[in-house]
């Protein structure tokens, strides 16, 4: 079957139109109440604190008034409710942004036009700290929200659309995924296709010509469908059409992989929508800010822990010979090699038994793993899993060579066997922790842990890093894939 798939023919009746699921609207209406809440505290901390001149004051009143009824509508109007910015991606946040900066810009203009003399707490204070307020409460709600949807709730029935290599590599990717929160109901997949797929997914497969009908039959919300020649311009126009109330959302996958959202940017050309895909950013001002947020916080944490530090190094001392620093050469960005620091959690001579122990790797790549290591100390063991032998680390970072997060700071020995793919690593600065980190640490197949930094490599912002910190300290607490 060529592009435009000549030949599939849909049911000419659209399925009645879906309401949004339960669950969607329960949520909405759970972050309106919260949001309304918020602007009522914020409102009503202006005017408590202008409590003796409220008298005199009727538009300050008004103004807290309108706080409270506007707010939610400007998080409507921006898309701070939309179903497609739960629980993942950026919109949600920006939309908050964005209702924040309109707050703003309509107190000053309705103050200006009216000759409006109101607070400055208001406009200054009140306004940016129910911004900040709002956004706490999207990231608290979306966590409630990532661990539903891990348990299986709070999820959209997605048919998955396209030929059967990609459709395989989509569902993969959904499943392993699970707080996006789509639960793959069925497939429609080209002919030849149909017993590959319905072998590996154990769903029902349908073909091309099937998708309404098996949305109608199956209550599917979301069709998702791959980037492929055989689901082409046309074959996605004619399913378009036949969506066309129903209230179905239609996804179309573009075929690209582990790109970032922030990356991609639509150029319209002739009435041709265009995908354009930003370059990864390995130097320039974010790098040089991301430097300097690295020291800064590596120097002041360091100093902060002096007192824990110099605890943890007696007891390496006396629980064991030996020295209580752990030297080891690593490859650092560009295969420049540098020293790493580590609290010393094995035994002096642990790197010459690598060999005797070789049979008891559990690792399926280039690493050495055990899950019951005989030369790791009793202090050690305690060390590690509480990641507490990781914080010498922390005066790589002071020193430039490793950053607060980033790809795992690999062996020589490692490198030597990297191909062009997994060479990607060194283009930046190894981390003290990254999304292999929060992701299972030692628990993580190779495969796997490539493809997350890989993911970091190619995508980085300092908002990712700020999340990633953030994450650690949940991943460090519950010691998940410490050993």
């Amino acid at each position: 079957m060529q592009a435009g798939a000549p030949g599939v023919s849909f049911t000419p009746r659209p399925v009645l139109r879906r309401n949004a699921p339960g669950w969607v609207r329960r949520y909405a209406r759970s972050l309106m109440t919260l949001d309304a809440l918020a602007a009522a505290i914020a409102g009503g901390s202006v005017l408590w604190a202008h409590r003796a001149s409220l008298a005199v004051e009727q538009p300050l009143l008004w103004a807290a008034a309108a706080l409270v009824l506007a707010w939610p509508l400007l998080l409507a109007a921006t898309g701070a409710y939309a179903e497609r910015a739960f629980g993942t991606g950026s919109d949600e946040y920006r939309g908050v942004g964005r209702a924040g900066l309109l707050l703003l810009g309509g107190l000053a203009l309705v103050s200006y036009a009216a000759v409006l003399d109101l607070s400055r707490g208001l406009v200054v204070v009140a306004v940016p700290a129910l911004t900040v307020a709002t956004l706490a409460v999207r990231f608290a709600a979306r966590c409630w929200l990532r661990r539903l949807r891990a348990g299986g709730s709070c999820t959209s029935r997605v048919i998955v659309v396209g030929r059967g290599g990609a459709v395989l590599e989509l569902v993969d990717r959904v499943r392993r995924e699970r707080f996006a929160g789509m639960d793959v109901v069925a497939t429609c997949v080209t002919p030849g296709d149909q017993d590959r797929v319905a072998a590996a997914l154990g769903v029902p497969v349908g073909g091309l010509e099937d998708v309404v009908a098996m949305a109608a039959r199956l209550g599917a919300d979301t069709i998702a469908v791959t980037s492929a020649s055989e689901t082409a311009a046309q074959y996605l126009r004619q399913l378009s059409w036949q969506l066309e109330g129903t209230g179905i959302e239609l996804l179309v996958a573009p075929g690209l992989i582990e790109v970032a959202g922030p990356r991609l940017h639509i150029r319209p050309f002739e009435g041709l929508p265009l995908l354009s895909v930003e370059q990864p950013r390995f130097e320039g001002w974010r790098r040089v800010l991301k430097g300097g947020l690295d020291r800064t916080v590596a120097g002041v944490a360091l100093l902060l822990l002096a007192p824990a530090l110099i605890a943890i190094a007696l007891a390496v001392r006396l629980g064991s010979p030996g020295p209580v620093l752990y030297r080891q050469e690593r490859v650092g960005v560009n295969g420049r090699t540098f020293t790493m620091l580590k609290f010393r959690s094995m035994v002096v001579d642990a790197d010459r038994q690598v060999e005797a122990l070789t049979a008891d790797n559990i690792s399926d790549g280039l690493l050495f793993k055990m899950r019951v290591d005989p030369r790791v100390t009793p202090v050690g063991k305690w060390l590690r899993r509480l990641s507490l032998d990781e914080l010498p680390q922390l005066l790589n970072v002071l020193g430039g060579s490793m950053s607060l997060v980033g790809p795992r700071p690999p062996l020589p020995g490692e490198v030597a066997r990297y191909d062009t793919q997994i060479r990607r690593r060194l283009l930046v600065k190894p981390g003290l922790t990254g999304l292999w980190q929060i992701s299972g640490r030692s628990d993580l197949p190779w495969e796997e842990a490539v493809r997350l930094d890989l993911r970091y490599v190619e995508n980085w912002s300092m908002a990712m890093d700020l999340l990633i910190l953030v994450k650690t300290f949940r991943a460090v607490l519950s010691r998940s894939g410490a050993y």
